[in-house]
């Protein structure tokens, strides 16, 4: 059973690119700091943040719309890496492997929606735990647990 949206194999790999794009706009020029720095750090953002709102929706055609955000999100950064490669902040070894990792989130977020638009043809709401309501298990279950 899934706990959270941390346990998906999607958001897992996403998170750790945002941490390599936290990690190499460090050492863009101080001029691009409110611009293409900012822009990509955004972006790396928003595609976790939007699996994880996602989840949090408990209905397989919301969640599948903020998939899809996530997944522009992907495609954004790879065009902010292009500018990167032109403006000469990154190598083309650089473009190359961050190009290869998203790449492959892609393959699995797009795995992701296609399972949750196979899952909204058998049942239109996520599996939400009765107890999640039931003040006196507020303390001792998380409110994040949901069956998907």
């Amino acid at each position: 059973m899934m706990k959270s949206f941390e346990d998906l194999e999607c958001w897992k790999l996403a998170a750790a690119l945002r941490r390599k794009f936290s990690a190499l706009v460090k050492d863009f020029p101080q001029h691009e700091k409110f611009r293409l720095t900012d822009q990509i750090v955004r972006a790396s953002r928003s595609v976790t943040a939007n699996i994880a709102e996602g989840y949090g929706r408990f209905h397989y055609q919301e969640y599948v719309q903020y998939c899809r955000q996530s997944r522009g999100s992907l495609y954004e950064l790879v065009d902010h890496l292009m500018v990167a490669f032109e403006e000469k902040y990154i190598s083309e070894d650089q473009l190359k492997e961050f190009k290869t990792e998203i790449q492959h989130c892609l393959i699995v977020l797009n795995g992701f929606i296609n399972y949750l638009s196979k899952a909204k043809q058998e049942n239109n709401k996520v599996n939400e735990p009765d107890s999640e309501y039931a003040i006196s298990n507020a303390k001792t279950e998380s409110p994040l647990t949901i069956n998907h």
